[in-house]
């Protein structure tokens, strides 16, 4: 999914921090609110954005978080993402309900459906398209993306993984692993650093204690239900951020409907980035290149075959936004502890 904001954040983030051991009595649980970000068009669905902010910018490699839905196609027109260029990052498509054709630069076309993780790799440059298909009536899901590392970023190349996990279940629910490992699931889709991403469904009244990695951070995006994290309630669309260092996350639904949240962790990601509109770099200079070589349809994006808008007339490709009059200035990421001030 491209990042459609007209003036997208300037963000350089850093390091998050060494690992430590736990706070006494568990976990800590800081909360990071979303802000509604529309998704193009006059009848915009709206998406709601946990990363990044000025709050916190990554959980481990995990760098964009948006959450949507369930959104009623026929009154906003639904997802219609025309060709868009990426750098220095991967996709990760994950649905609850409907479905969305993709195309990319590097011919690979594929259905997102719920339950089917997939994962696209920018590498040096792609571009893609994103559209919901003719028979979705609700559009509902997340859309991720993950940094790649300075050592991978050019030479890892367009690439694109489909998994179908299948389901975990435990007393109480169910969960399905589409990145690392957890609850003796494990992923096979390709990343270039340590990470997790599981969904988890919860009865009513369930409880669930997870073994973590402590040398991983995680944050609980919660979809649906009155779940709480380690005693702390967290909203919808809020994602809930533990630092490293913990062994256990417990999860409880605390209400009287199902509930689902999706599970991101990571280690904490060392490296400088410059992240602005769909560009992932490591200066300003370079994402002004990124920025330039797409105006100019440069052969490090490619191009898109297969695209069919739900507009006719619409734009067939995405232009860039203008670059910030200001060079952009670092914002460093917080250490990787909940701070709960």
């Amino acid at each position: 999914m491209s990042n459609l904001d007209p003036r997208p954040d300037e963000i350089e983030c850093e390091a998050g921090g060494a690992p430590g051991g736990p706070e006494p009595g568990g976990a800590r649980v800081e909360i990071i609110a979303s802000r509604d970000v529309p998704l193009g068009g006059p009848r915009a669905m709206t998406v709601k954005r946990t990363l990044p902010q000025r709050q916190r910018s990554l959980i481990g490699a995990w760098c964009f978080v948006d959450h949507y839905g369930p959104d009623d196609v026929s009154r906003t027109g639904g997802m219609d993402v025309p060709s868009h260029p990426h750098t220095g990052l991967q996709t990760v498509s994950w649905l609850f309900e409907g479905n969305v054709t993709h195309h990319d630069s590097g011919d690979h076309h594929a259905v997102v459906r719920p339950g089917e993780v997939n994962l696209m790799t920018s590498g040096a440059g792609i571009c893609h398209t994103e559209v919901s298909t003719q028979d979705t009536t609700v559009l509902h899901g997340v859309q991720l993306w993950t940094v790649l590392p300075d050592e991978h970023r050019q030479t890892s190349g367009r690439g694109f993984d489909h998994y179908v996990p299948e389901p975990v279940s435990f007393d109480g629910g169910s969960a399905l692993v589409f990145m690392g490992s957890l609850l003796g699931s494990s992923s096979p889709v390709t990343t270039y650093s340590p990470l997790l991403g599981a969904e988890i469904r919860l009865d009513s009244g369930a409880e669930l204690t997870l073994d973590v990695d402590p040398t991983y951070e995680h944050g609980l995006l919660v979809d649906t239900g009155d779940l709480t994290l380690e005693g702390v309630h967290v909203e919808s669309s809020q994602l809930a951020y533990t630092g490293v260092g913990e062994t256990t996350l417990t999860v409880r639904n605390t209400g009287d409907t199902p509930g689902r949240a999706v599970l991101l962790g990571g280690t904490p990601f060392e490296e400088e980035i410059v992240m602005w509109w769909n560009f992932i770099g490591r200066t300003h200079d370079e994402i002004a290149r990124y920025r330039r070589e797409w105006e100019e349809h440069s052969d490090r994006f490619g191009r898109v075959h297969g695209y069919i808008g739900h507009d006719p007339d619409g734009l067939a490709r995405l232009p860039a936004p203008a670059l910030p009059r200001t060079v952009l200035k670092p914002r460093a990421n917080p250490d990787a502890r909940a701070r709960t001030d």
